[in-house]
């Protein structure tokens, strides 16, 4: 609801789910979107991040497609992922968004905070929920049973 809540339009919003983890939770967001704002145009695009890595040449990554049939010049960009932790995803995001323009601002909206151990000062504007984890544990998302499990 704070997405809608915060502007008057959603003309100027553009809605971007991270390839892959964050394409399930942005789709969810955007349908939710729509039926809260019925016959509002909801701008909604897909973004690799996979060559804009820093950690590409210590991991195998799966390049994904990108799709954003719009331009987010000038536009307030949303970037949807399912969990914050280090931050370094997002400053990808925030590279790979370099290459399609200059929005006007960029928030964030993540399904869960991992609040500890951030690499880079990335904070969300939108949560869903935000926890106190350690390094050594992981969260994942369970979307069968619909639950955040922490291990």
């Amino acid at each position: 609801h704070q997405l809608v809540e915060n502007y008057a339009t959603l003309d100027d919003l553009v809605f971007i789910g991270i390839q892959p983890r964050g394409i399930r939770i942005s789709e969810l967001i955007v349908q939710q979107i729509k039926k809260l704002s019925p016959g509002a145009a909801v701008q909604y695009g897909v973004l690799d991040i996979t060559f804009y890595r820093d950690d590409i040449r210590e991991e195998f990554h799966v390049a994904s497609k990108t799709e954003m049939p719009f331009s987010i010049q000038g536009k307030i960009v949303v970037l949807i992922d399912d969990v914050l932790y280090t931050g370094r995803t997002i400053r990808a995001a925030l590279d790979a968004l370099q290459d399609f323009g200059r929005p006007q601002r960029v928030e964030l909206c993540v399904l869960v905070d991992r609040r500890f151990n951030r690499e880079l000062p990335i904070q969300p504007d939108y949560t869903g929920i935000a926890i106190d984890s350690v390094v050594s544990q992981k969260v994942k998302l369970e979307w069968e049973r619909e639950e955040v499990v922490m291990y």
